[in-house]
């Protein structure tokens, strides 16, 4: 009777023969991937294909750290590991430590060898890394104008400031004209002024992003006269544009968290910073008050004031003494003034009457000679019809008028007839 096994004798047994082939220990197997899962504990769960059939694979989460881009459906990639049977489910899988896109192999050389070209000039030292702006105002993005890297990056860019500016340049971001179209946009955004520029796209296969492993692109970053943030693709790729770039986010979503300050925390610490001056300025203020009062109190004593107060003290001390001997000297002056007086009497008086005896003679010299006294004597003044005095008769003519002033008064006469004859007196 032949010899009866349970299913897990089977299963172990066929696992044995497995493991002790040698061609099935270590070997690679290229195909299209398709049922990908990403499983919550780290393991990736996959199916691989071709036309004519299809091997279930799976790699652990410790395995992953060698995976340098996301693995997709559709993905034609090179798997390599071992084959194996798990016991418990009764199935063989492929189990996968290492995954590498097809015709990925050439292009990671370019890779390499143009990184480190790159790295030999300086493009990636670190004293050319320029810090970022902590508050812009105007944002450039270039990537595609549709996906999810520029929704995740506006979104979040708004959620942290909604005052921000932002500028976008729609560019290719694979294909042949990628590279050129990134370039134009870095140096466009750069003219427009803006503070910060993101440059980047979503995730995605070797060959999606190599567009961001360009050598003009790679120049052109470092030349740009503004910070440039690399976002391109997922945590774990990695561009040329990465090494260039000021800063290197994982992703476009952190690259916009990374450039973004959040307007909301830096209200909250600009209430904080202005409290705090309000504070110290008040606690200056302070200090400040009791120093002055303290000051004023030293100053009391050595004020203008208090010596001005100490002048007028002074000054009216000498008004007192001042009014004292004046009312002295007063006092004295009445006792002389009586005295004085009968003396500039006497002398006055005798004065007096000096000047009325020389008036007196003055008097009778000038009456002696006075007209008045003239005319009483006989004599007349004569003199025209127009006022003025008549003192000849050869400057009369027949019928002038003339007025005769006497002593006690005025005839008018009309001159009849005038003769040369001069008058003598004292003769007939």
């Amino acid at each position: 009777m032949a010899e009866i096994f349970t299913v897990s004798q089977v299963n172990r047994y066929i696992r044995d023969l497995l493991r002790r082939d040698a061609l099935l220990r270590t070997l690679t197997v290229k195909g299209e991937v398709s049922n990908c899962t990403y499983h919550a504990s780290g393991h990736i769960y996959f199916t691989l294909k071709d036309r004519d059939g299809q091997l279930s694979c799976v790699m652990f989460a410790q395995d992953r750290m060698g995976l340098s881009f996301r693995l997709e459906n559709g993905a034609k990639v090179r798997v390599t590991g071992r084959v194996d049977v798990w016991p418990q489910g009764g199935r063989y899988q492929f189990y996968a430590y290492g995954i590498e896109q097809e015709g990925a192999g050439e292009l990671y050389e370019r890779f390499l060898k143009l990184k480190a070209q790159l790295e030999e000039e300086g493009l990636f030292s670190e004293e050319y890394k320029r810090p970022l702006p902590r508050y812009i105002r105007r944002l450039g993005i270039v990537t595609a104008a549709t996906g999810a890297a520029v929704r995740d990056i506006i979104q979040i860019a708004t959620r942290r400031n909604p005052y921000l500016q932002i500028v976008l340049y729609p560019s290719l971001v694979q294909g042949e004209g990628a590279p050129q179209s990134l370039i134009k946009g870095l140096r466009m955004l750069e003219a427009h002024g803006v503070d910060v520029i993101i440059l980047g796209r979503g995730g995605g296969s070797m060959e999606d992003l190599w567009a961001f492993n360009d050598e003009a692109l790679a120049r052109a970053v470092f030349d740009c006269g503004v910070p440039v943030v690399s976002a391109v693709g997922h945590e774990t790729d990695f561009t040329i544009t990465d090494f260039v770039a000021d800063l290197r986010a994982p992703t476009p979503s952190a690259a916009a968290e990374l450039t973004v300050f959040e307007y909301a925390s830096f209200r909250e610490e600009l209430m904080t910073a202005r409290d705090a001056l309000y504070s110290l300025m008040a606690g200056r203020l302070s200090d400040a008050r009791s120093r002055l009062e303290l000051q004023k109190e030293r100053l009391t004593h050595r004020s203008p004031e208090a010596r001005i107060r100490d002048l007028k003290m002074r000054q009216l001390r000498c008004e007192e003494i001042l009014t004292e001997r004046m009312r002295m000297i007063l006092s004295r002056t009445r006792q002389r003034i009586p005295e004085s007086r009968r003396v500039l009497s006497g002398s006055m008086q005798a004065r007096l009457n000096e000047n009325r005896q020389r008036l007196a003679i003055a008097a009778e010299k000038l009456n002696g000679r006075s007209p008045l006294t003239r005319l009483k004597a006989g004599y007349g003044y004569v003199t025209g019809a127009d006022g003025k005095r008549v003192t000849e008769a050869g400057s009369l003519k027949k019928e002038d008028e003339l007025r005769i002033y006497f002593a006690d008064g005025r005839a008018d006469a009309v001159v009849k007839d005038v003769s040369g004859h001069r008058f003598t007196a004292g003769k007939g």
